[in-house]
């Protein structure tokens, strides 16, 4: 039995199309549809049940993945190991990470990665939304909420502090709330995002929690967007350091509660995390990477860690 037509297989399973696994290849739909009419004829199964709109797997085709994508997963690992011996990254690494993130803090250290390695090539999606590392061939992803999912490894890689602001002219104009309970008097801009609220919790230096509702007239999905408003004195922002560390550094934004931690994360301790697909044997090219990044942020997340 072929093994290419396994892994044909396997792919249609995963992503449920024929269409999505041939642009994958870089082949016509139809020879997918053939290696799969193929594998059929061959078994003597229906693996999948067609019509004009979707693509089903059949119980028998079920049970056959279940069994096959193990073995296919075996191949794939052992493959990688013999072209690991080299002890140099080869092929491409795809990796996805939030659009704001990605433009401040990631995308300024590919060069260097890409200069370390020079055999590899990048695919890299900027989006906010958390994509199934199996189904878009994701090596590596990175998150700022490691949401739960089947088959994929998360490892933080640095924590999320974040500041309250607002640019010298909003506070010229608005006052400086001496206290975070004051915030109910100004106008908060809010990101609108998975795992966000509209509630700011504020840590002071003997551990005190205090949570302020806040309200405003702006709120927006996208960090640097929000910042753009903060700095033209259009309202107060509870940013993380990674997205306003510049701006505090030059006082083009005034840090309003230096001696407070802020969070609207419903989780108590958000970070950027680490994911990428749980198999026994992770590639030299996502090793080298997570290594890669793991030195940086400990050495210098330069944005994150200003005010410490």
């Amino acid at each position: 039995m072929d093994v290419g037509t396994l892994r044909i297989f396997v792919d249609v399973m995963r992503r449920g199309s024929f269409a999505a696994v041939a642009r994958d290849h870089g082949v016509d739909p139809s020879s997918i549809s053939r290696a799969i009419a193929s594998l059929e004829d061959e078994l003597g199964l229906r693996l999948f049940q067609r019509t004009t709109r979707r693509l089903s797997p059949t119980e028998a085709g079920s049970i056959y993945f279940d069994r096959v994508e193990p073995i296919i997963e075996e191949l794939e690992g052992a493959r990688l190991t013999a072209v690991d011996v080299g002890e140099r990254p080869t092929g491409t690494l795809r990796i996805t990470a939030p659009t704001s993130f990605a433009e401040l803090n990631l995308v300024p250290l590919l060069p260097a990665f890409a200069a370390a390695y020079p055999e590899l090539s990048f695919d890299l999606v900027l989006t906010d939304a958390s994509l199934d590392l199996l189904d878009e061939r994701i090596d590596v992803a990175l998150r700022l909420d490691p949401l739960p999912e089947t088959g994929v490894v998360a490892s933080r890689l640095t924590a999320m502090k974040a500041r309250v602001c607002a640019s010298p002219d909003y506070v010229a104009r608005c006052g400086h709330p001496e206290v975070p309970e004051k915030l109910k008097d100004h106008n908060c801009l809010q990101l609108v995002m998975p795992g966000f609220t509209d509630v700011w919790r504020f840590h002071d230096a003997s551990g005190q929690v205090t949570a302020v509702p806040v309200t405003g007239n702006l709120r927006t999905s996208n960090a640097v967007a929000l910042k753009q408003c903060a700095l033209a004195g259009m309202g107060i922002i509870l940013q993380a350091r990674w997205i306003v560390g510049r701006e505090l550094q030059r006082g083009e934004l005034i840090d309003l509660f230096p001696n407070h931690d802020a969070t609207s994360a419903e989780v108590e301790a958000p970070a950027i995390w680490l994911l990428y697909p749980s198999r026994s044997y992770l590639p030299l090219k996502v090793r080298v990477f997570i290594d890669f990044l793991r030195r940086q942020f400990d050495q210098s997340s330069p944005w994150d860690r200003l005010t410490d």
